[in-house]
């Protein structure tokens, strides 16, 4: 017999405008429109066919983007909620983790707390006392347990419903991302409580957007994709296909970003006289500005094999490529890169002029590549300035930060640029394994 059984399980939400807005019940029954507006304006699919088993001592993760139905799934199967069809079964005692303190009176003590809510989980009052100075102790509030619960903290209050529901001893616990409720420490003891659920064969139900906390703790993972599913099995493959659609919805969000900013500056180029360059670069914000003498009419960023991205890895090779077009012949032209942070800082600039590239013309249409060979940035996103200008600086065509791209990386460095690296040790160290 499986701990959690769901089939088939639809959730509708009804969705209601502001026209349900009544004056008054009289005004409404007067009117005759009470039943009509009662009725709703949408129905909002959270859940649509999601079936699957959890077996008994199993740590069984869910995964998804926020809105995806995973919150909702939890509290269906917490019992909080209904389907709307299907069936939902679970089998022994529950601890849901979902909103941590639920229940708790702001006006009395977190001694008295912990029992009403020790209650309302299932325990007796005598199963309470027995382990009231275990819950204490793990919440680490004996010192306040008895001042009134208004005067805890935000990360007191939690910490002690963490607790008192971690200690029921369930036979099925339900975490929904809730592990961000005390310091370093304390994280570290929550995580260990899951290590000795695990241990003790009690089964674990974790919805969250910590993928490597399903990587590590769980024996299979469900993506939820806008209220279906997606994928389910085990959580390494899992979480690669999820990774992999997330890139490319990133990939997609940073094209669509760029031809609206790159319209958008076309635009304000028609019938109007070119902007002028703007007397500090340093603090100019995106644009376009120049004599359009020569245009730089595309920009496209290319991975090695040749595809077209805005989404790279560190230490990946990339080609900038601008196609530039000159309406009449021109001897004095420089082509320039720079490449700036979120921040606006500029982690590298070059031209042709500076690097002793000199051509010796432009005419109609060209094309020119700058090629990257490892790009050794920290994770982030970052924002391009291309330009074809004179040598004097004059620009005939200026493009402030109008493309976008992300460079994503194993580890979370900090700072701008990420050389290949490796550490060595000798001596008296040892590694852990």
């Amino acid at each position: 017999m499986n701990a959690i059984e769901v089939r088939d399980v639809y959730k509708r939400y009804r969705r209601y405008g502001r026209r349900k807005n009544f004056g008054t019940l009289k005004s409404a029954l007067l009117s005759g429109s009470l039943l009509r507006d009662l009725r709703p304006d949408d129905l909002l699919e959270a859940l649509t066919g999601v079936s699957f088993d959890v077996a008994p001592g199993r740590t069984f993760g869910i995964i998804g983007r926020n809105g995806s139905g995973k919150s909702t799934m939890l509290k269906l199967i917490a019992g909080i909620g209904k389907p709307t069809s299907g069936s939902v079964r679970v089998d022994g005692r529950v601890s849901a983790l979902i909103e941590l303190g639920a229940g708790f009176h702001p006006e009395i003590s977190g001694r008295e707390n912990v029992y009403i809510n020790g209650m309302m989980l299932g325990l007796t009052r005598r199963e309470i006392a027995r382990r009231f100075d275990e819950i204490v102790a793990f919440a680490e509030l004996q010192e306040f347990i008895d001042a009134p619960v208004k005067t805890y903290s935000s990360g007191m209050y939690m910490r002690l419903g963490f607790a008192v529901a971690i200690n029921v001893d369930p036979d099925v616990l339900l975490v929904d991302e809730v592990l961000a409720v005390g310091d370093e420490a304390f994280t570290h003891k929550c995580l260990d409580k899951f290590a000795d659920f695990r241990r003790r064969g009690k089964t674990v139900l974790i919805v969250t957007h910590s993928l490597d906390l399903v990587a590590r703790f769980c024996d299979e993972a469900l993506w939820l994709d806008r209220g279906r599913v997606r994928q389910q099995g085990d959580p390494k493959r899992v979480i690669d296909a999820y990774l992999m659609d997330v890139a490319a919805a990133e990939e997609r969000q940073l094209a669509d970003a760029e031809t609206v900013a790159t319209a958008s500056a076309r635009a304000g180029r028609s019938g109007e006289a070119p902007p002028d360059e703007p007397p500090d670069l340093s603090k100019a914000a995106e644009g376009r500005w120049g004599s359009r003498e020569a245009e730089i009419t595309h920009v496209e960023l290319r991975r090695a094999d040749g595809a077209q991205a805005h989404l790279f890895t560190s230490g990946d090779a990339i080609d900038i490529r601008m196609h530039v077009r000159a309406h009449a012949p021109l001897r004095d032209v420089v082509f320039g890169i720079g490449i700036f942070n979120a921040e606006g800082v500029c982690c590298y600039g070059t031209n042709t002029l500076l690097e002793g590239v000199r051509p010796k013309e432009l005419a109609g249409e060209a094309a020119v590549e700058f090629h990257i060979p490892s790009l050794d940035l920290v994770a982030g996103t970052y924002k391009l300035d291309v330009a074809v200008h004179r040598e004097n600086g004059a620009p005939f065509d200026y493009h402030r930060q109008l493309y976008a791209f992300r460079v994503t990386a194993p580890t979370k460095d900090t700072g701008i640029y990420r050389p290949p690296h490796r550490w060595t040790f000798s001596g008296g160290i040892r590694l852990s394994e």
